[in-house]
């Protein structure tokens, strides 16, 4: 979307969201304190975001719903990139959808995506296409093993993907990712020092401003830990926001886009992923900066001028999980005299998911402090992700 095709919506307007879980909920807080009302698209009953506004409860690709929610709303905006590429093209015709569908129908697939970060000029692991266990021998040969193995179209949390290790893993890593029926994409195994995530945001009038860059800890490939600031040195911060910024430009973005890297020992960085919406590595936003990625995505795709991004506060975000929920609303639902003397201040988000499963997103903490090891000493003591910091000592 160009400057001149885009409209200014301002508060009083309905929101539209395709998608009803967390991020559509968190979306909806945020916006509903600026004066906007939401209405989601979801099929779940009582979903996240229902809970706090509006819902259709319908299928992502139920054409019927989505001219319903057409008519409800005066912007449309997703949650998540899986939702229907049609239905968005669609809504595209029959209200403002300033992100438009160009964007999803790139990150949809991995290899559109990659090619995409390569003609912005950022770096990605070498990768090739693969149609056939031939090709996936002839591809693991030329670029080395171990490598990882992906399904081209959905997949999250480590889901549709193959760390293959040896030659003799190969005809079963085919055969299981092949079943999924989409492109397959095999990509060089980076070894990398850490992972780094970037939320940048681009309003629909063509500003662009980006989050301080956020350090990642995953267990079991679930973000575990978001530590801001990333304890990296000062030019690879400044490196990570220039590539962020210059993608989503390059994109022509609308709204956010979560940049994910790989740092290399030797301060290289590939970009791994990109998610064109708010993203888990971003929620640190919601007390530590002077704009949350929430109320920056709103103001993005309603043309309103984007907030300040600055750090207000050392923070570290701890996923909680299923197995998490209870024993943290029982910490804190009472006074904490550790978080008192390491001057930390724990604040707990929820969901508002019907079930806690294990390994299920319910909600997270973001833990204020005066740095970041004070924050990592707090969660570390409390028990609650005992598992996953064994797994991290590990």
């Amino acid at each position: 979307m160009t400057p001149e095709q885009a409209r200014v919506v301002l508060p009083g307007a309905t929101v539209g969201v395709l998608g009803g879980g967390q991020l559509g909920r968190m979306l909806a807080l945020a916006g509903s304190a600026m004066g906007y009302r939401f209405v989601a698209l979801d099929p779940t009953e009582d979903g996240p975001a229902a809970q706090v506004g509006g819902g259709i409860r319908a299928a992502y690709d139920d054409r019927e719903a989505a001219r319903e929610l057409a008519e409800r709303c005066d912007v449309i905006t997703y949650e998540f990139e899986n939702v229907d590429a049609g239905v968005a093209s669609m809504l595209m015709e029959q209200s403002y959808v300033p992100q438009g569908s160009e964007l999803l129908y790139t990150t949809q697939h991995r290899l559109r995506e990659k090619r995409a970060v390569e003609a912005a000029g950022a770096r990605v692991a070498p990768y090739a296409e693969i149609r056939s266990e031939d090709e996936l021998r002839e591809a693991a040969a030329r670029l080395g093993l171990p490598a990882v193995l992906k399904t081209a179209t959905g997949g999250y949390d480590g889901k549709g993907q193959w760390v293959i290790r040896s030659e003799e893993e190969i005809p079963a890593a085919y055969a299981e990712l092949s079943r999924a029926g989409t492109d397959l994409v095999l990509e060089q195994f980076i070894r990398f020092a850490k992972e780094l995530s970037v939320v940048a945001a681009r309003s629909s009038l063509g500003e662009v401003r980006a989050f301080p860059p956020a350090e990642n800890v995953h267990v079991d490939n679930i973000l575990h830990l978001s530590i801001v600031p990333a304890r990296v040195a000062p030019d690879v911060l400044a490196e990570a926001e220039r590539l962020a910024l210059r993608i989503v430009e390059q994109l022509g973005a609308v709204g956010l886009v979560a940049v994910e890297l790989f740092l290399t020992a030797d301060g290289e960085l590939y970009v791994n992923e990109l998610a064109p919406r708010p993203h888990n590595s971003g929620h640190y936003t919601m007390e530590a900066c002077r704009t949350s990625q929430f109320e920056q995505h709103v103001r993005a795709v309603c043309g309103l001028p984007l907030g300040d991004p600055s750090l207000l506060s050392p923070v570290v975000m701890a996923n909680l999980l299923g197995q998490h929920v209870e024993p943290a609303i029982a910490r804190l639902s009472v006074r904490d005299s550790e978080a008192e003397r390491l001057g930390v201040a724990p604040k707990l988000h929820l969901y508002g998911k019907a079930e806690a499963k294990p390994g299920r997103k319910m909600g997270h903490v973001n833990v204020l402090a005066p740095d970041a090891d004070a924050a990592l000493a707090w969660i570390q003591g409390t028990g609650i992700w005992q598992a996953e910091n064994e797994a991290i000592g590990s």
